[in-house]
């Protein structure tokens, strides 16, 4: 069946396009009784009003960008848990782009964004300098942007949230050394991101500290997949580096490591204890649970649209950084 539009409801009532579109905004100069007979037309005929085309009318499309990394694990899915509990009831939708861990990629979708009219975009980055010329044109043509997690330099002006990656990464080596760890590896995260140099810092502090830190367990994987968290448990065992302990930037590289592991007949956690940075439900999952650093994901989008908010209702108010508590949950994969 054919889609009704305004111009059929002129033609059949005989009144202008731009009066039909009034009487559907509600405007109050509309004559009450051509009001009336336009909205039964409406009923009659079934028409169904396009919200992007009457937002953009009005100089807004409704509509908010989600640019991420990823979203093949639950940690995008929870922030934008929280980022549809503030927009969806204001009216606003979503849409989600990733970048892959690719900033050409990001790049790319976030210029596309723009092209959709986006009236905001929160994201997620991945490099913390490569397109960050591109952050600040975006911003200065009126789009405001606001980053979770991973967060640009300090130079743009731009608000954030995100979490002390630095002091809960050390609160969890810690952990890991009060275990009797000694020999404790740290597969780590992206060198372009804050994140990763923040919660290798915290890592190296806590091993100094006991005079036990060893850069040759410091290892890069390839990527921030199970595969490549096997891949790094792998070459470990095939280097016969002895090791008690691993330390990994996210859920997704400690679980590939310790199903490696695990295969091998190596105990979790008599022989190597695992922890992991990130916290989404894939640490409930798994046999032995992980000990993971829980960020409040659902609650960090929730943050992230608040601010973007902000931003849209006055381009003028001052750029915020919100600093969220993360927890540390102590599973099996540490305990003896």
């Amino acid at each position: 069946m054919k889609r009704i539009t305004i111009k059929d409801l002129s033609n059949y009532l005989s009144i202008s396009k731009s009066t039909i579109s009034r009487a559907l905004v509600n405007d109050k100069n509309i004559n009450p009784d051509t009001k009336k007979r336009i909205l039964e037309a409406v009923e009659k005929l079934g028409y169904k009003p396009n919200p992007a085309a009457l937002n953009l009318k009005y100089g807004q499309s409704k509509s908010i960008g989600m640019l991420v990394p990823e979203m093949t694990t639950p940690f995008s899915s929870k922030v934008l848990q929280g980022i549809q509990n503030v927009l969806y009831p204001l009216g606003y939708r979503v849409i989600i782009m990733q970048s892959d861990e690719n900033p050409l990629i990001e790049r790319k979708n976030l210029l596309l964004l723009e092209e959709f009219n986006v009236d905001g975009i929160i994201m997620n980055l991945c490099h913390e300098n490569y397109n960050q010329d591109v952050y600040q044109q975006v911003m200065e043509r009126g789009t405001p942007l606001v980053f979770f997690d991973r967060i640009p330099g300090q130079s743009l002006d731009a608000s954030k949230v995100m979490v002390s990656d630095r002091i809960k990464a050390s609160l969890m080596v810690e952990h890991l050394v009060g275990t009797g760890r000694k020999k404790i590896v740290h597969i780590m995260g992206p060198s372009t991101i804050r994140n990763a140099a923040e919660r290798a810092s915290g890592y190296k502090r806590i091993l100094t500290k006991y005079n036990i830190f060893d850069p040759e367990l410091m290892i890069r994987p390839e990527g921030m997949m199970f595969e490549h968290g096997r891949n790094a448990a792998k070459k470990l065992l095939d280097a016969k580096v002895e090791f008690d302990g691993i330390f990994a930037f996210t859920d997704t590289l400690a679980i590939g490591a310790m199903n490696y592991l695990l295969e091998e007949g190596i105990r979790i956690p008599e022989d190597v204890a695992i922890a992991s940075f990130s916290g989404t439900e894939l640490a409930t999952i798994v046999h032995p649970q992980l000990t993971s650093v829980e960020q409040p994901l659902v609650e960090m989008g929730e943050k992230a649209a608040e601010l973007i908010m902000e931003k849209i209702k006055d381009a003028a108010v001052p750029s915020k950084t919100i600093m969220m508590d993360a927890e540390l949950i102590y599973r099996a994969s540490t305990k003896r």
